[in-house]
């Protein structure tokens, strides 16, 4: 019996094997091709939000007016259009940032506001962040933050929008903002620190499998997935939840001076009347409230960064992301923090 239980576990350890094998074969040839092909640049999509929208109020009026009526609105269009042409009007940039768990976005947003910081002019210009997340990792999250840091030392206004989710690490990002609005069911704050980590050592044991776990320092592993977790890697573990959260504090202090963080600061979220009360946003409007009050008086242009990428370069990207998530998944240190 164990015998037939060892030979089928041999099986399925070599199929494992051969998978990974074809797995790394193909990364590699992707890699050799990419090294082969010429460099490939990202693209920056301009879209003026002004004309669009000034389309859609156009064919809405149509429905109301005469001929005649017609014709003066036109000539009255032309001639504020030729006056419009010898002023230079202040502009509003809007970006947008989905977040996922990594922050993967991030890459867009920095090619995106170094087109702004390229251009605009803190005197009259500001920046729009239509802002979507959840949180995530907190290098990615405190990378993005950074990336908006950057408008603030150039003394341009930010204001951020939230229309669905700006929790934990979307709401570190949020806090960098000159202003923050949000819509009234958005959800709001989550200012805490999370990591899980599953463990199956018992189960390990219980089949009679060791894994010996090696280190050269005594809290370079404090937690792990398949060996022994004792009281003090634990304690060093939660010790670096703790300063972590600390440090997530201080940049919302930092931010938002006025706010109570010690009492926001419980990893709970609120929706957007209760974040108002507490000071975490500035006003409840939604980013389209924002837009239509900017059109009057500014050229409002989104910017969106896209990289190319070849049909090839698509499918190595995937391939490349199942085997990162496979390989974070179960041989890395399993202590990833997440805002």
């Amino acid at each position: 019996m164990w015998s037939d239980i060892a030979v089928g576990y041999g099986i399925f350890i070599l199929e494992i094997l051969t998978i990974l094998l074809v797995v790394a074969g193909i990364i590699a040839m992707i890699f050799a091709f990419k090294q082969r092909q010429p460099a490939s640049y990202g693209e920056l999509k301009i879209t003026d939000l002004s004309k669009e929208y000034a389309d859609i109020s156009k064919k809405l009026q149509q429905f109301h007016l005469t001929e005649d009526e017609l014709k003066q609105a036109e000539k009255a269009k032309r001639k504020k259009g030729e006056t419009a042409k010898r002023e230079h009007k202040p502009t509003l940039y809007v970006l947008n940032f989905k977040g996922d768990i990594q922050a993967s976005a991030t890459a867009a947003l920095r090619e995106e506001i170094t087109a702004v910081l390229s251009v605009a002019n803190p005197e009259t210009d500001e920046v729009l962040l239509r802002l979507e997340s959840p949180g995530g990792v907190v290098h990615g999250y405190g990378l993005a933050a950074s990336q908006l840091a950057r408008l603030k030392q150039a003394g341009i206004k930010l204001t951020a929008a939230v229309d669905k989710v700006a929790a934990s690490g979307g709401y570190m990002m949020a806090c960098v903002a000159d202003k923050i609005v949000a819509a009234p069911f958005a959800i709001i704050g989550s200012v805490g620190v999370v990591a899980q980590v599953p463990n199956i050592h018992r189960l390990l044991k219980k089949h009679d499998v060791d894994v010996d776990v090696m280190t050269a320092g005594e809290f370079k592993r404090t937690v792990t997935i398949f060996g022994e977790n004792t009281e003090k890697g634990k304690q060093k573990f939660q010790q670096e939840l703790e300063e972590t959260h600390d440090l997530f504090k201080q940049f919302v202090a930092q931010n938002r001076p006025h706010l109570d963080v010690e009492k926001i600061a419980t990893g709970e979220h609120w929706f957007g009347q209760p974040a108002l009360a507490l000071g975490l946003i500035d006003e409840i409007a939604t980013s389209d409230d924002v837009i239509l009050q900017a059109i009057k008086e500014k050229s409002v242009l989104e910017l969106q960064f896209k990289q190319k990428k070849s049909l090839i370069q698509k499918l190595g990207k995937q391939v490349e992301e199942s085997s990162e998530n496979l390989l974070l998944k179960w041989t890395s240190e399993s202590k990833r923090m997440f805002f």
